[in-house]
């Protein structure tokens, strides 16, 4: 990245000292909400990007963006950061209508997947590089830094060089860069997914803990839902540029709209409804009890929900099975069962009981609360 395409990702108008309630838990400044309408954005004939996406985020809320590769999620976030134009619809931020404002006038920074940092300056220079292009003088430049650098835990690293350190500095550096000019909204594109599993979550619980004490509007990209579920306020899915679902993590995990939402959530278990009377449902699997006759063309059995007895138990909601395969993971253990022609997959907590074996009969138990139908 060139130092005028940073220096423009990075710019955000007006200039506030880092207060020093933010250092004790307060936030830095009134949070700023995001109102899209009817965004369209089409890069040809057959790609269509967003469709009409029409998106609240509340002031002061951690959002994420989910969803597969191609979904429209980082478009999206581009929009919001003036690095694209919509074709269609309205963006504000607060109360301003930034749908025609330039992203260097935009009070809002980018936290890049690839840190975006100058690697022959040192922490410094690179925290300060923002507040110097929009002409901060010298002993207010220094302040402000060794502010945001104590504020992230980066004030031993302030004289060396960005080259020398690890991943996980390097990612704090570009957080605290971002953070230092104070914008209303910070855009976080997948920046953690260079990282291995250990420091990834380490980090997740360190933005997470820095955006709860600033009380900052953070919108975050990512495919990976287990980051999602952990960090977030509240979840939109997107899909083919339309967002599917808007929920807190427990809403779209728990109780997803579509079979879509439940597949990309990590959800196996959807069977379609081949017919209905009342709340008793007939599928592959047999006859089930629902709580509630609500509508829906798929059931969802969430694997975690199942229980596993020795043999076969009548009842209702039980269902005869074998276990085709077992992968234990210490503390559970996850199941692969056949009915006839159909598979289940379960979940169980290794609570120091006897597990099931590979080709034990079993009986599978799920309470007609845990079941869950959906549309297509």
């Amino acid at each position: 990245m060139s130092d005028t395409i940073a220096a423009e990702a990075i710019k955000s108008p007006g200039t506030r000292p880092i207060r020093e309630e933010a250092m004790q838990g307060e936030a830095i400044r009134q949070a700023s909400s995001i109102e899209m309408q009817g965004l369209h954005k089409r890069f040809s004939r057959d790609t269509v990007a967003l469709d009409g996406v029409d998106l609240t985020i509340e002031a002061g809320e951690f959002f994420t963006l989910l969803g597969p590769s191609g979904c429209g999620k980082t478009t999206l976030l581009r929009i919001l950061a003036g690095l694209e134009e919509a074709d269609d619809g309205r963006l504000s931020i607060g109360d301003k209508d930034i749908t025609e404002v330039p992203p260097h006038k935009r009070s809002v920074n980018t936290v890049f997947q690839s840190y975006a940092l100058f690697p022959h300056l040192s922490v410094r220079e690179n925290l300060a590089f923002g507040l110097k292009m929009r002409g901060m003088a010298a002993n207010e430049r220094d302040t402000r830094v060794a502010q945001i650098a104590e504020f992230i835990k980066l004030g031993d690293l302030v004289d060396r060089r960005v080259d020398q350190l690890s991943g996980g500095q390097r990612q704090r550096i570009a957080l605290a860069r971002t953070l230092v000019c104070e914008p209303d909204v910070l855009l976080l594109d997948e920046p953690l997914s260079a990282l291995d599993a250990g420091l990834r979550s380490q980090l997740q619980v360190e933005l997470l803990r820095v955006q709860k004490r600033l009380g900052m509007t953070f919108v975050f990209v990512t495919h990976d839902q287990q980051e999602a579920m952990v960090m977030s306020d509240r979840i939109a899915v997107l899909n083919g540029g339309i967002i599917q679902q808007v929920g807190s993590p427990r809403e779209v995990y728990e109780h997803p709209l579509n079979a879509f939402v439940a597949r990309f959530m990590g959800h196996d278990n959807l069977y379609p409804i081949i017919a209905r009377q009342g709340t008793r449902l007939t599928t592959s699997l047999g006859e089930m009890v629902v709580e509630e006759a609500e509508e829906g063309e798929v059931l969802l059995i969430r694997a975690e929900t199942l229980d596993l007895l020795p043999g076969e138990v009548a009842g209702e909601n039980h269902v005869l099975a074998t276990v085709n395969e077992r992968l234990y993971r210490g503390s559970h253990a996850e199941y692969r069962l056949e009915v006839g022609e159909t598979t289940l997959q379960a979940t169980l907590n290794n609570r120091g009981r006897r597990l099931p074996e590979v080709g034990d009969r079993v009986t599978v138990v799920v309470a007609p609360e845990d079941l869950v139908t959906l549309s297509k």
